[in-house]
């Protein structure tokens, strides 16, 4: 064989579907989409009744900032979902997939930095709540925002460049239906400790930090609530927490279990690897607003009186 045809580095990716069963991907097809309609109704009626409810502005601004994310972290897999599941297109050109990388990784970052947001305004809610309007000013919740996004793109910035220096000479089939950094790195021919290291440190500086600034502040929570002399004020002030306890373990454990299948579960059938991934990355978006409904009574009082208006109104 050439040697120059052997080291040519590909320019696109092969996305997988159903591992070893491409003929069974547009069985795929509704369930993903109706998975992505329920992610876009769900956190638009969570928007749409923060922006008509005018009580809900201020307390649940980091809702709507969630809510967001979710629906543009499901924006970002949708292109290659439909590609490979509705019109059996699975390959992707290389620019798309570091884009769609981008994406992706950023979205999740920024998702967890909205959780960390999300359990200091429940900190002030319940250690100073006579102060929580006079903490939490717009002023402040702005500069949160603005710092959850910066860190977002600072930190995932250089990973389309870090793809882009390797060369992929060998298998261009990636292990799911859309891009991933370790998924693209591990099929580069070249030496990938950088982006090894890089990834760990993005990691460890972002998710697992956060992940230890939730714990902390839930420490202090407990510290807060266990103080309380009442025992059905100190039910009320937890119960204002399990929304967020739902969000926040919706969002680890997915991720936890699809690093840990990833890492350690190279035995396991591919079919687990691609249900792990998706699940990870479709879940947290479609149950966030059903937590949110349930839980916040405000939201679902009013979601009910639209219901039963529209019912009315028939």
């Amino acid at each position: 064989m050439n040697s120059n045809t052997s080291h040519k580095s590909h320019h696109s990716f092969i996305l997988t579907g159903i591992p070893g069963m491409p003929d069974k991907n547009p069985w795929m097809a509704f369930p993903l989409g109706f998975l992505y309609t329920l992610t876009l109704l769900g956190n638009g009626t969570i928007l749409a009744v923060v922006k008509v409810e005018q009580s809900l502005h201020e307390p649940m601004y980091f809702l709507c900032i969630l809510a967001l994310t979710d629906v543009s972290l499901s924006m970002s897999t949708l292109p290659s979902m439909l590609s490979i599941f509705w019109f059996n297109v699975p390959e992707i050109p290389l620019d798309a997939c570091v884009t769609q990388m981008f994406f992706i990784h950023g979205f999740g970052v920024v998702e967890s930095g909205v959780l960390v947001s999300m359990a200091f305004d429940r900190l002030v809610a319940i250690r100073d709540p006579l102060r929580y309007v006079s903490i939490l000013t717009h002023g402040l919740i702005g500069k949160i925002v603005l710092v959850v996004f910066a860190r977002a793109v600072c930190v995932v910035f250089p990973v389309p460049f870090l793809i882009k220096r390797l060369p992929f000479c060998r298998s261009n089939v990636l292990s799911h239906s859309y891009c991933l950094h370790q998924d693209a790195m591990r099929l580069a021919c070249a030496s990938t400790h950088v982006n090894s290291l890089y990834g760990l440190i993005v990691v460890i500086l972002t998710l697992g930090f956060d992940a230890l600034i939730i714990l902390f502040s839930y420490i202090l929570i407990l510290k807060t609530v266990l103080g309380i002399a009442s025992r059905s004020e100190r039910l009320k002030a937890l119960n204002t927490c399990l929304s967020h306890i739902c969000a926040v373990l919706l969002f680890y454990i997915p991720l936890i279990g699809a690093t840990m299948i990833h890492r350690f579960g190279k035995h396991l059938s591919p079919i687990m690897h691609m249900l792990m991934a998706n699940i990870y990355l479709l879940l947290p978006p479609v149950l966030n607003p059903v937590v949110y409904s349930v839980k916040t009574k405000q939201i679902r009082r009013r979601i009910i009186q639209v219901f039963q208006g529209r019912k009315n109104r028939a």
